[in-house]
Order: C-alpha cells, then sequence, then structure tokens
C-alpha cells in the first residue's frame, strides 16, 4: 500500500487480527462465567463472523442469528419425535440440509448465509444429541447463546474499535467505476484504440458491477453509513446497469456507419468529439447536459419510408448518444449530491427504472439441486458408516459432510476446495492436539491462555483479514477453536479426540468423493450454461413482446455476464465474441424498448413485428453456438421495411431504434439493409 496512507489503512490486516482476537476472547471469558455448556462455539462464532468491514460483520451477524435459530427450532422438532428411529432421523437431516442448501444457492446473495446456516446448524446441533435426546431443547437454546454471544462480541467490537464503514469502500469502487466507464466512452465515441482493448474494458467493467452489488447488500446493515449515502448509491447502481450496454451499443452503431459516412457528415464527427470531451470534463469545466441535448436534437432526421440505412442506423446511434448523456449527468448530480449529504428524492434525474432498484440475479436450479442431492447423499454415507460400525465419536463425520458440503457448493469445482479444507482442518487437528497435551496441562490461569492463544490466533485473523487467504484463516480459526473444546474444567482424552478427529477428517472425505462424483462438471459446462440461459432470457422477453423492465433485464444479463467472464477461457469462439460485446444483453435491451412503440404502431406493423419476434423466440430457444438462421434477418428486415412506412413518428422512430438494435446483435456482419428493391445504400 502507499506510504501517505493512514496507518490503519496501511496495516487493516493486522487491525483486524488484534480486533478480532479480542472479540473472541471476550466472548469466551463471558461465556465462561455464564458457564455455558460450550463456550469455545462463542469464540468461533467470532471468527467466521467478522469481517474487515463493519457492514459486512453487522450482515453476516444478523444473518448467522436468524439461520441459527431456524436451524435450532428444526432441531427441536426432529430429534425428540424421531431418535428411535435413527435411519429416519438421518435421512430427515440430510433432506433438510440439502433443502436449505438449494435455496442459499438459488438466493446467491450474502442473504443466503441464512438458508445454509439453516441446513448445517441441524447436523451440528442434532447429530451429537442422538445419545441425550431429552436435551435437545436445552442444548439448542444453548448453542443459540453461545453463537449470539459471539456475534455481539464481533459486532461491538467491530463497529466501537476502529470501525471500517462500507460505504467509502463502495464509494470508491463506485467512483472508480464510473472514471473508467467515462473514459471508455471517450474512446468509443472518438474511435480509438483497438478492438481488444475496449473489448477488455467493457468485461472488467461488467465483472465490476457484480462486485460492486454483493458489496452494496451490505451497506443496509452498516450503522456508520447515512442512509441518504446508501440511497444515492443505490440510484447509481441502476444507472451503472444501462450505461455499460449504451456504451457498447455506440461502439457499434459507429462501427456499422464506418469512417466514410462519418466523414460525409462533420457535424455528426464534431457532436461526437464535443460529447468525449463533455463525459470526463470536471463538474466545473463542463457545459450544461441540456446544450449537449440540443446538439443532439439538431442532428434528428425524421425517419420515413424513404429512409435508408445509414439516416437509420445515425437516429439510433444519436437516441444512444441521448441516453449517454442521461445517465452520465444523472451520475453526476447523484455523486454531489451523496458528497453534500443531499436529499436525494429532491433530485432531478432523466433515468428512472420501471421496477425501482431491480435487484435481479441469475438462479441455475439445476445446479443448485445436483449439489443439494450431493450434500444429502454424503451424509447419509457418513450416517449408515456411523451406525453400522457402532462408532461412539462417529457423529462428527455426517456434521463435518454437511459443513464442507454446503460451504463450497456455490464454487465451480467444490471439491477442490472442500480437499484444500481438509488438508487445513489436519492443520487445525495438529496444533489443537499440542495444545491439549503439551500446552494446555500446564496453565492454570485463563489470563496465561490467552496469552498462549494469542500468537496462533493473530496469526489466523492475519490471514482472514486478506482476501487472498482469508478461505484458509476461516478454516484454521473455525475448526481450531472447536477442536480446541476450550470449557471451564480440563478434561482432554487422547483416544477420545483421536477418535473424533478421525471422524472430523472422515466426514470431509466422503464429503469430498460424493461432489467430486455429484459435481463431476467444471468451469466449462457452467460457462455454457450460462450462454445457454441468456438466450432463453431472450426468448422469453421476446415471447412477452418485452413486457420487461430495461434495469431488471440489464440487471440479470450483466450478472449473468459476470459470473461469465470468470469462466470466458472455456467459451467458443463465437459465445466469446458475443460476451465481449454484450450481444445478448443489447439485443434484449432493444427487445424491451419495442414495447414503448408497439402500443402506438398501426395493428399491420404490429403484426409483423410479432411475427419476427416468435421466429426469434424460436431461434433463441434452439441456439447450439454459431450464427443465427437467415430466415430470422429476412424476418427483421420484414419489419423493418413495414416499421418505417409507419405513419406515427414518435412510434415509429422507436421500433426502428429497437430494430436497428436487435438486427445489429444477431447479425453484426450481414449487408446493409436495402429499404427498397434495387436502391443501393451506404452501410
Amino acid at each position: 500500500m502507499r506510504a501517505e496512507e493512514p496507518f490503519l489503512v496501511r496495516h487493516a490486516d493486522l487491525v483486524f487480527a488484534l480486533k478480532t482476537f479480542a472479540a473472541s476472547m471476550l466472548a469466551l471469558v463471558i461465556a465462561l462465567a455464564m458457564d455455558l455448556p460450550r463456550p469455545y462455539w462463542a469464540m468461533a462464532t467470532v471468527y467466521i463472523t467478522s469481517q474487515p468491514l463493519a457492514g459486512a460483520t453487522s450482515s453476516k451477524a444478523f444473518f448467522r442469528v436468524m439461520g441459527t435459530l431456524v436451524g435450532a427450532t428444526m432441531t427441536v422438532a426432529l430429534v425428540p419425535n424421531l431418535v428411535e428411529a435413527p435411519e429416519l432421523l438421518c435421512l430427515a437431516i440430510a433432506l433438510w440440509v440439502g433443502l436449505c442448501l438449494y435455496l442459499s444457492l438459488l438466493d446467491g446473495t450474502p442473504r443466503s448465509y441464512v438458508f445454509m446456516l439453516a441446513g448445517y446448524t441441524v447436523a451440528l446441533i442434532g447429530f451429537p444429541s442422538v445419545s441425550e435426546p431429552g436435551a435437545i431443547f436445552d442444548t439448542a437454546v444453548a448453542r443459540l447463546e453461545e453463537i449470539s454471544l459471539g456475534i455481539i462480541c464481533a459486532s461491538l467490537v467491530s463497529t466501537i474499535i476502529f470501525p471500517r464503514s462500507v460505504a467509502p469502500a463502495v464509494a470508491n469502487r463506485v467512483d472508480t467505476w464510473l472514471l473508467d466507464a467515462r473514459r471508455l466512452s471517450q474512446v468509443v465515441l472518438l474511435r480509438q484504440g483497438t478492438n481488444e482493448t475496449r473489448r477488455g474494458k467493457r468485461l472488467k467493467l461488467a465483472t465490476d458491477i457484480v462486485e460492486i452489488d454483493t458489496l452494496s447488500t451490505h451497506l443496509a446493515y452498516d450503522h456508520l453509513t447515512d442512509r441518504n449515502a446508501v440511497t444515492g448509491l443505490g440510484e447509481i447502481r441502476l444507472r451503472m446497469l444501462m450505461l455499460l450496454p449504451v456504451i457498447a451499443s455506440l461502439e457499434d452503431r459507429l462501427a456499422a456507419l464506418g469512417e466514410e459516412a462519418l466523414r460525409r457528415q462533420p457535424e455528426l464527427k464534431r457532436l461526437l468529439e464535443d460529447l468525449a470531451q463533455w463525459i470526463v470534463s470536471d463538474v466545473g469545466a463542463r457545459q450544461p447536459a441540456e446544450r449537449i441535448r440540443a446538439m443532439i436534437a439538431e442532428r434528428q432526421a425524421l425517419l420515413d419510408d424513404t429512409a435508408s440505412w445509414e439516416r437509420i442506423i445515425t437516429a439510433s446511434l444519436l437516441s444512444r448518444l441521448r441516453e449517454l448523456v442521461d445517465l452520465s449527468r444523472d451520475c453526476r448530480t447523484l455523486t454531489e449530491a451523496i458528497a453534500e449529504s443531499r436529499n436525494i428524492s429532491s433530485l432531478d434525474l432523466a433515468f428512472h427504472s420501471e421496477a425501482g432498484a431491480a435487484p435481479v440475479r441469475h438462479r441455475d436450479r439445476g445446479l443448485a439441486l445436483w449439489s443439494a442431492a450431493g450434500a444429502a447423499t454424503a451424509i447419509l454415507i457418513c450416517c449408515a458408516f456411523w451406525i453400522g460400525t457402532g462408532w461412539p465419536d462417529g457423529a462428527s463425520a455426517p456434521m463435518m459432510a454437511a459443513v464442507a458440503c454446503s460451504f463450497f457448493a456455490a464454487q465451480d469445482e467444490p471439491a477442490r476446495f472442500i480437499r484444500s479444507f481438509g488438508l487445513w482442518s489436519l492443520v487445525a487437528i495438529v496444533v489443537v492436539a499440542i495444545y491439549l497435551f503439551a500446552l494446555v496441562p500446564a496453565i492454570s490461569h485463563l489470563e496465561v491462555l490467552i496469552v498462549a492463544l494469542a500468537p496462533t490466533f493473530l496469526l489466523y485473523g492475519f490471514l482472514i483479514g486478506r482476501p487472498a487467504t482469508a478461505g484458509t484463516g476461516m478454516a484454521l480459526a473455525a475448526n481450531t477453536a472447536t477442536l480446541l473444546a476450550i470449557q471451564s474444567t480440563y478434561s482432554a482424552d487422547f483416544a477420545s479426540y483421536a477418535n473424533s478427529a478421525v471422524a472430523f477428517f472422515v466426514g470431509v472425505l466422503i464429503a469430498e468423493i460424493v461432489t467430486r462424483i455429484a459435481r463431476g462438471v467444471g468451469a466449462e459446462w457452467i460457462a455454457n450454461r450460462l450462454v445457454l440461459s441468456s438466450w432463453i432470457t431472450i426468448a422469453v422477453a421476446a415471447e412477452r413482446r418485452g413486457k420487461r423492465d430495461r434495469a431488471e433485464f440489464a440487471g440479470l444479463m450483466l450478472h449473468r455476464l459476470g459470473l461469465l467472464v470468470q469462466r470466458i477461457a472455456f467459451l467458443s469462439e463465437s459465445d466469446r465474441r458475443d460476451a465481449d460485446s454484450l450481444v445478448q444483453l443489447r439485443i434484449g435491451i432493444n427487445i424491451i424498448d419495442l414495447r414503448r412503440a408497439r402500443y402506438g404502431l398501426a395493428a399491420a406493423t404490429i403484426a409483423v413485428i410479432d411475427d419476427m419476434l416468435d421466429q426469434l423466440a424460436i431461434a433463441c430457444r434452439r441456439y447450439a453456438g454459431g450464427g443465427m438462421p437467415a430466415e430470422l434477418l429476412t424476418s427483421v428486415d420484414r419489419a423493418l421495411a413495414q416499421a418505417v412506412k409507419d405513419p406515427n413518428d414518435k412510434a415509429r422512430e422507436d421500433a426502428l431504434i429497437g430494430l436497428v438494435g436487435i438486427r445489429r446483435g444477431l447479425f453484426p456482419d450481414a449487408a446493409a439493409y436495402r429499404p427498397r428493391a434495387g436502391e443501393s445504400v451506404a452501410a
């Protein structure tokens, strides 16, 4: 990090390690003072819950309390009623964990932690309690108290001692994103740089939107953040969703026009240069947005049945330029309002989403179902081994299988992460053995124990505070705290510890093997499913005549694109080119734009457009790679020919712009549209 940054920023990971250790020791001391049966769970919870940013800690804490409460309630309902039928109890717990994991994967937001925790909490409480079902209610209540105590300590320390708010992190990421978007806009408008350079910048912006969206989820739980800033950042996010496809559309329209056409239109070329300068200028040096809008309006020509392809493309370009101005102006206005703590609702904004926040995310139900089935199967295999062998300490096996399968199900290759988790768990087992049988027996005071624990757990906290090693630190901290099982009296027994450790590792091993079978597919399979899902989404939009909100559609497609970018190397060349150019996103938005025109068009025009949309939906559902059928291009051109003759000026222009976007997205290399037979029109 830069030397001029504050100490707390430069050494944020060290500060986080110290804060987390302090919170964990506070939780442990209070749990011991309250004589809770398993005080080490309070200590482990601090490490599981704590995040470098205060808002992330608070949100995870809230989700963990909710998940634990649901899981504890379900445990109380299941164990006493099914303890006489152990096979049925194991099946019920396995199905519950699978159901919760399925719901967690479908949610996909930080809120999914509620579902995941509700699932494996039943395994954590239920399996060890099978031998004492009568005490299940007390056990569940104690577990809830221990976890709640850990959460309270983690949240208090995070928000009181050198707190780090989520809002500045989100705001900085948003500012960087907007700056990069402005620079990309300038490069596109001036036709600078190579295609590969511009594509790389577009994909980076798409990925950053997904990361900002995930980080922004914690804002609502950040007590250090002004509510006005939360609202303002949400409004900026909406415009970010639309800004990226607008920039991609501008690049496409300029490519369709070509330099020769721009030379024939010097006023248009000058407009592009002025807008490129306006888009990156500082607020004080900027001319009013109204003047830029007036310049665009001056260039807008009437489209009729004599309009050439060049004129139609120019009209489409000018429409997207107008959107770029509106979105850019809104983002600047919102940024200023946040900085000055002004009321966001009082601002005069040009863009308004039809669906509010449009929090839409990609959901792969098939993949979620396979993951859930794998988790349930791994638990049942562990239970069969446990019950069949009569292993006294075997309850740890299905318990850890549930945890391992749940924690890593969202990864492309979960088995690889489960193996890593298992290996670090082995390290934790060795570390705990050293503590239990070499160090702790010689310690008789709590203060000395805290000093002895400090080096190990400070290291774990330091690892959690660094993104590259967060998973390793979490596995070490949670497993060490749990296996150490610190209580008010020392009662460690090597044979019992060895049995529990072996069962612990067996559960992780079985989870890896079953997951490798159930989720044998990798990133390539997931990438292809993402591509096909996007074509299906376009088909649905076409079948419904675009009856969707643009921001909602953009949110879904950009979230999917962000997931796809991580796996771009596994795509075919044509699919990679489509992802690079945001083709699917642009096509879908243009389909939605046709909605604004359909109700103002003549019946004959609507019939031709609807026929084209029906053919488009069929082609998208049948997509198997490669290009679209030539018959669809003929249908699009037929719709264009009918639309240019429609008597309603405004509806005609909207329809033509939407049809141009669909044609350019589906057939970028096709010859120029010819409005009349035999007429030669420049592309």
